[in-house]
């Protein structure tokens, strides 16, 4: 009988290539990795790894469990959902990793509402960026999570993990006012393309290299025909504005990242762009009721401009 938990690793070897990758994202050391490992193939009865130098490569027989791995996995999340709807009433941990700006403006609210339903359930949210989700829950440390996506930067398909739309955000290019004083509320629908260009020169507050955010920024200005000249790398939106504010560059910030008072030192031009935030879990997980009913609680948190937003041309 294959053992689930050495599954486990093998789908995290397809995945990300090596030992070593598998043992730090998963709190084991490299040759207990590949000593679980060495025992699953002693259970398929055939090889499942081909090395080739530091990096291991799955063999056809080792590709295909890899998939029966995926199908497996999902059936236990289903029947663990199962078992917590028979058990009625929930109680416990649920796991939830969020970026910034939702942690602000839509968990908290979420959380009030979760607890006055829930009152036995303990949510635990951590900051946890997009691009490290993934990992996060198919490791088994977290249970649910917020990814976004931005038109330049698309969402990828992850193996084992399943996702629900929640909302879309504006696209916001920040820079600051003229000495003249102009207002800060530009004529809206501008050609996006020219918005950006019209900086080609100036210094560039993004995100720190890595981020879907950081990417967003480099690839919207190549799109416009420029590389940006970055100056700053700052993930906080409100400490990019107020740089911006400061005359230190430009920054294109998404719709949550400009809640407030408006500042005058900061002109906003609304862009053709938009971020998109999804609710992430594992395969099969969708239903288990600690999940469903984070997801309800947070849909009706999400600020009613913000559902289905798109930017108007």
């Amino acid at each position: 009988m294959l053992d689930v938990r050495r599954l486990r690793l093998l789908r995290e070897l397809a995945r990300r290539g090596t030992i070593a990758a598998v043992a730090e994202a998963l709190s084991f050391s490299p040759s207990a990795v590949s000593q679980q490992l060495g025992v699953l193939e002693r259970e398929a009865g055939l090889p499942l790894l081909e090395r080739t130098g530091r990096r291991v490569r799955l063999t056809p027989a080792g590709q295909n469990l890899v998939r029966h791995a995926e199908a497996v996995l999902e059936r236990l999340e289903q029947a663990d959902a199962d078992l917590a709807e028979a058990r009625g009433g929930l109680a416990g941990a649920v796991r939830i990793g969020a970026f910034p700006t939702a942690i602000r403006a839509i968990v908290p609210a979420a959380l009030v509402a979760l607890a006055r339903r829930h009152p036995r359930l303990e949510p635990m949210v951590s900051e946890t960026d997009p691009a490290a989700v993934a990992h996060a829950l198919r490791a088994g440390d977290l249970d649910v999570a917020l990814v976004h996506a931005y038109d330049f930067v698309p969402a990828t398909q992850e193996p084992g993990l399943a996702t629900e739309p929640l909302y879309g955000e504006t696209m916001y290019l920040a820079a600051p006012a003229n000495p003249a004083g102009e207002s800060p509320d530009p004529p809206q629908g501008p050609d996006q393309g020219a918005a950006l260009r019209a900086h080609a020169q100036s210094p560039w507050i993004t995100a720190t290299p890595g981020t879907l955010c950081h990417a967003m920024t480099v690839r919207a200005c190549q799109a416009a025909g420029f590389t940006p000249r970055i100056r700053h790398q700052v993930d906080e939106f409100a400490t990019v504005l107020a740089l911006v504010a400061a005359g230190q560059g430009v920054a294109v910030v998404p719709q949550l990242g400009v809640t407030g008072p408006a500042d005058p030192a900061v002109r906003l031009t609304r862009l053709l762009m938009e971020r998109r935030t999804n609710l992430a879990f594992r395969s099969g997980a969708g239903a288990h009721p600690a999940v469903a009913a984070f997801g309800t609680a947070l849909r009706a948190a999400v600020p009613p401009d913000l559902v289905g937003s798109r930017a108007e041309a």
